[in-house]
């Protein structure tokens, strides 16, 4: 069990750290509608999706305690393929289980903000499984997320229906202008 009271380090995600990251990851897959996967992906194919996240220079941060090993993760991809939403990212956000309400999420989040916002994205998407996923919507409006929809019983796990809320944050000067240049990272689809 990672120690609560070290101090959080922030930093990029490494090939190193997928297993970590596929046990937090995990979870979540086996004993929540949080993400929609029903089965969770090894380590390999998490490297596969860190490096779709990371060649074209799209922020992969994890959270770990000096002593505990890596206790959290955000990463934001492409919202859509199409060019015309170039400026516009996803965001993801685990936390390990053992190491919720300790405001992981909260720092992991700033962290991925800031970066989006510095490579010249203009919109940060969540799209949150399960409309009772209070602690992610609590999250994402601290944050100055606001809900632009909720997509019912679009996803079937575990039995039941399961909703999506979708929260929207405007980086930087958001749709006020026209960005002179193409974010960092950014490679036409």
């Amino acid at each position: 069990m990672p120690e609560t009271t070290a101090p959080l380090h922030l930093r990029p995600a490494e090939a190193e750290d997928m297993p970590e990251i596929v046990r937090i990851y995990a979870h979540y897959v086996a004993t929540s509608v949080y993400t929609f996967e029903e089965v969770a992906p090894d380590a390999t194919e998490m490297t596969r999706r860190w490096r779709q996240i990371r060649e074209p220079g799209l922020p992969w941060r994890v959270a770990e305690r000096r002593a505990g090993g890596i206790v959290g993760y955000a990463y934001a991809g492409r919202f859509r393929a199409r060019s015309a939403y170039r400026y516009t990212v996803e965001n993801s956000v685990y936390i390990a289980p053992d190491q919720v309400h300790r405001g992981i999420g909260l720092a992991l989040m700033r962290d991925l903000i800031r970066d989006c916002s510095d490579l010249g994205y203009r919109q940060m998407i969540a799209v949150i499984g399960d409309s009772a996923n209070e602690a992610s919507i609590r999250l994402h409006t601290r944050l100055g997320f606001r809900t632009i929809g909720h997509e019912v019983a679009v996803g079937l796990k575990f039995g039941r229906w399961v909703d999506v809320v979708q929260m929207q944050l405007a980086l930087g000067e958001g749709g006020r202008s026209i960005p002179a240049a193409q974010p960092t990272g950014y490679a036409r689809a």
